[in-house]
């Protein structure tokens, strides 16, 4: 079938990344309004002259060296430059979304390696369902015999083209292709965008760098007040908080912004409600709750990944393991036992999934400055340790006992359902991760959820954990990204992106 595609642009050159920048926002909204119009004309009944396509921009870098440029600035960093000499490419997608994100890369591999950036049109076709305006519910105005045709006049996404190969070591270019610039294609990141709306009620513009992950309703109730009362100080370092369904408020003195009416709490809870509190250059927290079990976690961490998040860090409660931990107890993950079980075909369970001292050292810092311990008495209510993850809630009812033997193998002095999960989506990745959990009950010692115990608990721990783990992020964005992003999660044939 003849292809009904907008006008071809023929591939150029830049030595200048800002110049690039605006080309491929050029071929991509070229794109996006091409499949929109034809859509709209589809939906009214026209008769369209063929195929509709368009497709995502590329950025293509070639070198024959395996050597870079020094240069003091960057030398430092784990990403922005190519592991040897020959052809990289990657596609790019909602510039509007990563416009700074891409002008840093593209500004790192210029500056790395002193060669022209190649922005073109690729051969990967844009889905039409990641062409739609947010407001957009196109399908509801046709009939079904109209709607079976669109699927024969547009592209739709294809699966063999948004795979997590790249991210887990295993993707091969065939003869004659390219290798990758990214961990992501164009594709498999807007699969992502659209599935982070759905899941977290929210729009992907107002996820943040920094990112915690819980499975406690209270905490969100925590930090939903902790929100609301930094936006009604005017001399607050955020500017916004948003809820699901978009609902945003401004800090004091801070004048609405255009859509922000638009915004409406849903009808009912998204299954995984994320909360942004919003920061200047995205570097504000952002926290999400899951909900119980791996699934989740992986699910969730799969998407937010593509955002390219500077970390994230489980603040959950867990089961001790150890005679000696009391209820309330904090035990920050120094390693893990994977029996969650999602990710045993992407990350084989002989890779190790390291403590990254980064995070290691704001977790227990910002233990420290909350709770007001030091020395030993730090180490009285928080642990270093082994944490176990398994995707069998009810682990203690198996007969024989042999879980229970297994976590007495590893060491393990705590045991949960998400945070392997979390830990080695970061590590696959590349995004840091961390875990600090907290002692709400002990299986093995008789001490069990009961609602009185569970009540008592809570009350003393929620606000404490929850800050600690804002504080935990306050620390790391301090940092810097430079070191933040670690050699450890890079591997030795890494892509260039962050």
């Amino acid at each position: 079938m003849h292809h009904y595609s907008p006008t071809f642009i023929p591939p150029s050159r830049y030595d200048d990344p800002a110049a690039a920048l605006a080309q491929v926002r050029h071929i991509y909204d070229g794109g996006i309004e091409h499949l929109r119009q034809a859509m709209q004309r589809f939906v009214a009944g026209e008769h369209l002259p063929g195929h509709v396509r368009a497709c995502y921009p590329f950025v293509r870098i070639k070198t024959d060296t395996v050597s870079r440029l020094s240069s003091a600035k960057n030398t430092r960093l784990s990403y922005g430059f190519v592991a040897g000499p020959g052809r990289f490419e990657a596609t790019l997608t909602r510039p509007d979304l990563f416009g700074e994100y891409y002008l840093e890369q593209l500004t790192l591999l210029l500056q790395n390696h002193g060669v022209e950036l190649e922005i073109g049109i690729s051969s990967q076709p844009i889905p039409v369902h990641f062409s739609f305006a947010e407001s957009d519910h196109i399908e509801g105005g046709m009939s079904e015999e109209r709607r079976q045709l669109m699927r024969d006049m547009f592209d739709l996404p294809d699966l063999t083209a948004m795979d997590d190969g790249i991210a887990n070591g295993t993707y091969e270019p065939r003869s004659g292709e390219p290798q990758p610039l990214a961990l992501f294609t164009a594709s498999r990141v807007d699969y992502s965008l659209h599935r982070l709306r759905h899941y977290s009620g929210t729009l992907p513009e107002h996820f943040q760098n920094f990112v915690l992950f819980t499975n406690y309703q209270f905490y969100i109730d925590e930090f939903i007040r902790l929100g609301l009362v930094s936006m009604s100080d005017p001399d607050s370092e955020y500017t916004a908080f948003v809820e699901p369904g978009n609902v945003i408020t401004r800090r004091k003195g801070l004048e609405p912004e255009a859509g922000d009416a638009l915004g409406t709490a849903p009808p009912r809870p998204p299954q995984m409600p994320a909360y942004h509190l919003i920061r200047g250059d995205r570097s504000g927290i952002t926290l999400v709750n899951i909900g119980v079990g791996p699934a989740n976690a992986k699910t969730i961490t799969d998407h937010i990944a593509v955002l390219r998040p500077h970390a994230w860090v489980m603040l959950g409660h867990c089961a001790g393991l150890r005679q000696t931990q009391q209820l309330g107890d904090y035990v920050l993950a120094h390693g893990y036992v994977r029996e969650d079980h999602v990710l045993d075909e992407d990350l084989p369970l002989w890779v190790p999934i390291p403590a990254l001292a980064e995070i290691q050292v704001a977790l227990e810092t910002a233990v420290s400055e909350i709770t007001q311990t030091t020395g030993p008495e730090l180490k009285r209510i928080m642990r270093t340790g082994t944490v176990a993850s398994t995707d069998n809630r009810n682990w203690e009812l198996l007969p024989d006992n042999r879980p229970q033997r297994r976590f007495s193998q590893s060491r393990a002095v705590a045991l949960d359902m998400e945070s392997a999960t979390i830990a080695g989506n970061g590590f696959r990745f590349r995004v840091p991760y961390g875990t600090l959990l907290c002692v709400s009950d002990k299986p093995l010692h008789g001490d069990i959820k009961l609602p009185g115990m569970a009540n008592h608990f809570y009350r003393q721990r929620v606000d404490q954990h929850l800050r600690i783990g804002i504080r935990a992020m306050e620390l790391l964005r301090e940092l810097g990204v430079d070191q933040l992003h670690s050699r450890k999660l890079r591997s030795f044939a890494e892509v260039a992106f962050q």
